[in-house]
């Protein structure tokens, strides 16, 4: 009995000095099989090295396309004038196709280079004080023509109320395009899409400090520290488990994988409004239509202004 106790007692510290066996007599594994912090940080560098090898072959390819679809968008609008003669209405048809097709392929390489510019940290701001209504009204005349061929009414009123201030208008002529176009995409024809813009108070208080008061309020309403711009739509809809996830790169709502494009808009607009200092989100309903908002304040942050930081 004594030595079976003693065989049992070395047996347990056996056990309890090697890791590798467990109970039911099976190995479990030892502390080589645990990943080295520095490997791990090495391997992530050399894929994200990888990675951006990978996005400037890319974006140099698409770049390379950019001055021969030029040319042939050029030679489309010079058949399309009869400068050269008179076209039968079978060759309008054919034209107007081939210019809509190199519509979408300068938007496809434009959405690719940007992106890779955002992706390597390349993307430089430059803030210039100027009027925010010119800049929205500007884009509205860019894309009236493809509404109206779709038979979708586009409407924009100019704000008054919205003084000048520093912004980078490219930037924000691009969010807004790529907001337009996903409703242009979305809404069917005979559908109506609405862009407005007005003075806003962005309270940024975290959820830990108190709620302001109604008095607060209304005085925080007499002096707006930001521009609020919205993009409306007749369109199917979103559903709210989905509000986040559009806004992620090359994600599409399920049932729209066919879609054209690559599903960048909205992820490169997150994008740039974050590096002006903002922020974006959607509010819909399926059924309801489409509601997307961006808020860019009339300061921007030192390092937007700067040029710095790489937004997600």
């Amino acid at each position: 009995m004594m030595a079976t106790a003693k065989n049992t007692c070395l047996s347990e510290s056996t056990r309890a000095s090697n890791p590798r066996e467990t109970d039911s007599g099976q190995t479990s594994g030892s502390d080589s099989d645990v990943p080295n912090p520095a490997d791990l940080l090495q391997e992530y560098t050399e894929l994200r090295e990888r990675f951006q090898r990978t996005t400037n072959a890319l974006a140099s390819a698409a770049h390379d396309l950019k001055t021969p679809l030029s040319i042939l968008n050029g030679y489309v609008e010079l058949l399309q004038s009869e400068r050269l003669g008179p076209l039968s209405d079978r060759q309008r048809d054919v034209l107007r196709d081939m210019q809509t097709s190199g519509t979408r392929l300068q938007q496809f390489i434009q959405d690719f280079l940007t992106y890779s510019v955002l992706e390597t940290g390349g993307l430089k701001m430059q803030f210039e004080t100027g009027d925010a209504n010119q800049c929205l009204s500007e884009v509205c005349r860019l894309w009236s023509n493809r509404f109206q061929q779709r038979t979708l009414a586009l409407y924009f009123l100019a704000n008054d109320k919205l003084p000048v201030f520093p912004f980078d208008s490219p930037k924000l002529e691009r969010v807004i395009s790529n907001l337009l176009e996903n409703s242009f995409k979305f809404t069917q024809p005979g559908g109506t899409v609405w862009l407005h813009a007005e003075p806003h108070m962005w309270d940024r208080r975290t959820g830990s400090q108190p709620a302001a008061s109604e008095e607060r309020r209304r005085q925080n309403l007499a002096h707006p520290n930001s521009v609020k711009v919205s993009v409306s739509d007749t369109g199917p809809g979103i559903s709210p488990e989905f509000h986040l996830e559009v806004f992620d790169d090359f994600f599409r709502l399920p049932g729209n994988e066919s879609q054209e494009g690559m599903g960048l808009g909205l992820a490169i607009a997150r994008r740039l409004v974050n590096a002006m200092g903002g922020k974006i989100w959607v509010e819909s309903d399926p059924g309801a239509g489409c509601k997307f908002s961006f808020l860019v304040p009339f300061q921007p942050p030192a390092a937007a202004a700067a040029g710095k930081g790489k937004n997600r």
